[in-house]
């Protein structure tokens, strides 16, 4: 009837009806873009709440303003004759992108508004959108292809089993990330922020990015390295993060000392090292247990060599005031472990290591406690009598073998004669 009714008003001229249609179409699309959209967007704008803003961010509600039109078109070609085929479907398949852009929008707003919050530091979700937007792409396409050849979605779902292999092939690299994204966030691997390092890759930074095909590192050299998420589970990485929560960075410096400068602490040194304010309770316990440990000896020559005795050593009382340094400085924590240790002798010397953390973890102000902490040792270090080994240089030789004679002078001199 209503057919009839428009063949009455338009007669024959089927051209007339449809030049109305798309007038009223563009009409929608100027009143939905340039009234109805602004007008939601000054609305938001009032608001205290962001989560709105995110929203028209993403251009969700600029999508309806070809949604409209769209939806016009559809509902006039019924009553088109000409379009009742392949034009009315083609006008649907147009309605459904829309619809699918627009979802798929709505979750990466949705992603905006959960990183708001700080849990969103901890437990990223970009990787589970990014998995939902292609789902959602996904089924948007093979809607919209089963209105444009008039199948059911249905029946090419089914069709789509027979290229499964294919498509597992396909999207395999997507298919492990997705595996991999889900074991980072579920046992807190990997956070955004975290401080990384895997060698194989050449990644030394931190994370920027977690995404579900790729984790993003900005190495301390500004430039960027992208990790496929898989490559993360599949290879071995160390996390700097436990560093960082529990507020001390482990300092682990050796200062190599020669061998040949250790030896027992004579009267001269004892009394040097007693106006060190540092030594003085050392001292005065170390004094007290030796006197003890030596008061069964007899007094005679033979005893008092220190070869017999129980006796300081400048290297162990070296130690003492290393220990007494650190502890003194507000730049180290006490309750973390801290001790001065030699490791096992080498041709390069007798290794002397710091084991001892900073109560800054700042990368910066770090390397500066470590170098102030490294200088002043190394600057006390004649003190106690104490050498430190390296390889001779052109300077060492000069000095152990005095200025080179001039072989051209004594030659002349010899022939003038």
């Amino acid at each position: 009837m209503l057919n009839q009714r428009v063949s009455e008003i338009f007669g024959d001229t089927s051209w007339t009806f449809a030049l109305l249609l798309v007038g009223a179409a563009l009409v929608a699309y100027i009143i939905v873009r340039f009234a109805a959209v602004p007008l939601i967007y000054r609305a938001i704008s009032r608001t205290p709440s962001q989560w709105d803003d995110l929203i028209v961010k993403r251009g969700v509600f600029k999508l309806t303003a070809f949604l409209a039109p769209a939806i016009i078109l559809y509902v006039g070609a019924a009553y088109y004759p000409e379009l009742l085929g392949l034009g009315r479907r083609i006008i649907l398949a147009f309605i459904f992108l829309i619809l699918t852009l627009m979802l798929g929008r709505l979750l990466t707003a949705a992603m905006d508004i959960y990183q708001l919050y700080p849990v969103s530091a901890e437990r990223p979700i970009k990787g589970y959108v990014q998995l939902g937007k292609l789902l959602v792409y996904l089924l948007g396409a093979i809607i919209i292809v089963s209105i444009l050849v008039d199948r059911s979605p249905w029946g090419i779902l089914g069709g789509l089993g027979a290229i499964t292999a294919v498509l597992l092939l396909v999207f395999r690299d997507t298919i492990l990330s997705l595996i991999a994204s889900i074991q980072l966030v579920s046992n807190d691997l990997v956070r955004k922020g975290d401080w990384i390092e895997m060698q194989q890759f050449g990644v030394d930074g931190e994370v920027v990015d977690m995404a579900l095909h790729s984790v993003k590192v900005r190495n301390w050299d500004n430039t960027y390295v992208s990790i496929p998420t898989y490559k993360i589970m599949e290879n071995s990485f160390k996390n700097w993060r436990g560093m960082s929560d529990s507020g001390g960075r482990r300092i682990k410096r050796s200062l190599l000392i020669d061998q040949a400068s250790v030896k027992f602490c004579n009267e001269q040194m004892m009394e040097r090292f007693k106006t060190f304010k540092r030594l003085e309770s050392y001292l005065s316990s170390k004094q007290k247990e030796l006197s003890e440990a030596n008061s069964n000896l007899d007094e005679n020559e033979i005893a008092a060599l220190p070869i017999n005795r129980r006796a300081l050593t400048n290297l162990g009382t070296f130690r003492a005031y290393c220990e007494a340094y650190i502890k003194e400085s507000e730049c180290f924590r006490e309750d973390m472990t801290l001790m001065v240790r030699q490791r096992a002798p080498s041709a390069e010397g007798l290794p002397l290591e710091i084991y001892a953390f900073t109560n800054d973890t700042n990368w910066v102000r770090y390397e500066g406690i470590q170098s102030d902490l490294i200088d002043h040792l190394l600057s006390v270090l004649p003190f106690f009598e104490l050498r430190v080994f390296q390889n001779p240089t052109g300077a060492d030789f000069n000095i152990g073998f005095g200025p080179r004679p001039n072989k051209l002078k004594n030659i002349n001199s010899d022939l003038n004669t």
